[in-house]
């Protein structure tokens, strides 16, 4: 490889870029293995592009399921002028009252880029209360106000709501709940 083809490479990388030829070899050898879950059928080479043809994705369907889940969120959370993101940390906050933001973002998914500023607004909202920790400064705590503790009685009805925009019976919900953690403990 010349000097140019690396310094190329490394910019990339430095980007988050990568190759084409890296990949395919991440795709083919190193993703996670789905090929266990119940369900799922294994598409082999002979199958040519039927692999790259959306109705053949699992992804598109948790994709689209997730977008219409959480539009479905927007006219219960509105009024209390919530985002959807906002009302998951809120869940979180009403069972633990106090988290290490950094645990709170492991918990949700979510990173720093995206918790920092949506703490900021449930802080200036009188929902949360971001304090440095006593032991390590580095560390940022979170938790519930008084203000935000009432929250929760308003929004109460809201899982109820939303179960029955689903139309899933309980045994299919808890089993959709099952497969949704088993792909997110494969691919985290």
């Amino acid at each position: 490889m010349s000097k140019k083809e690396k310094k190329a490479k490394k910019e990339k990388s430095k980007k988050g870029l990568i190759s084409s030829e890296t990949a395919r070899e991440y795709v083919t050898h190193t993703g996670p293995d789905l090929s266990d879950t119940d369900g799922m059928q294994k598409l082999s080479k002979a199958d040519g592009d039927d692999c790259l043809k959306l109705e053949n994705q699992l992804c598109f369907p948790l994709y689209a399921c997730a977008k219409e889940v959480v539009r479905r969120y927007r006219p219960l959370l509105d009024p209390f002028d919530l985002t959807y993101t906002q009302y998951i940390v809120m869940m979180v906050l009403w069972s633990e009252k106090q988290i290490n933001v950094k645990t709170l973002g492991e918990k949700l998914y979510l990173d720093s880029g995206t918790l920092t500023p949506l703490l900021k607004k449930l802080e200036s909202k009188g929902y949360v209360k971001r304090e440095r920790s006593l032991q390590d400064e580095r560390n940022l705590n979170v938790s519930i106000t008084e203000e935000g503790e009432r929250l929760k009685s308003l929004l109460h009805d809201v899982p109820a709501s939303m179960q029955a925009c689903v139309c899933l019976e309980e045994k299919e919900a808890m089993e959709l709940h099952r497969l949704l953690n088993k792909i997110l403990k494969v691919i985290k």
